[in-house]
């Protein structure tokens, strides 16, 4: 069964419950043919002690969009996706608002994938570009 933009959205959503998901605030607000948007709220809660961004915390949004992406775009019915690989390049500060994690497949292998994940700001300017590899086993 083929399920709506919407629907798919609130699948995302409620599979962050209780988890890291719902501790950060993170929310999946967009889906296209092959993108999947989140934003995170920037408040003291993933701030660094200086009132900044942690990069741990942008690591974390754009692990989670990436992985739900993996989820969403292969058979996950069949498969279990898990992350074997994150690298981030983290280029300007935030200290409030919310930002914006824009998941896109580069390469989608049979066993591995490749992620690009641009998190920018409210003024849509790039705070971190990260690269997920993912991994597809059997369940």
């Amino acid at each position: 069964m083929i399920k709506s933009k919407e629907e798919l959205l609130v699948s995302c959503n409620k599979m962050g419950k209780n988890t890291l998901l719902e501790t950060l605030g993170i929310e999946f607000m967009d889906i296209s043919e092959n993108t999947l948007i989140a934003r995170m709220p920037v408040t003291p809660k993933v701030h660094q002690p200086d009132g900044i961004l942690h990069g741990g915390a942008s690591v974390a949004l754009a692990e989670s969009v990436g992985s739900a992406a993996a989820y969403l775009f292969l058979d996950a019915e069949k498969v279990a996706i898990r992350g074997i690989e994150i690298a981030a390049n983290h280029v300007k500060s935030v200290r409030d608002g919310f930002v914006y994690a824009h998941a896109t497949v580069l390469h989608q292998g049979r066993t591995t994938q490749l992620w690009q994940i641009r998190i920018v700001n409210e003024e849509n300017q790039l705070v971190s570009l990260v690269k997920l590899t993912t991994i597809t086993l059997p369940k």
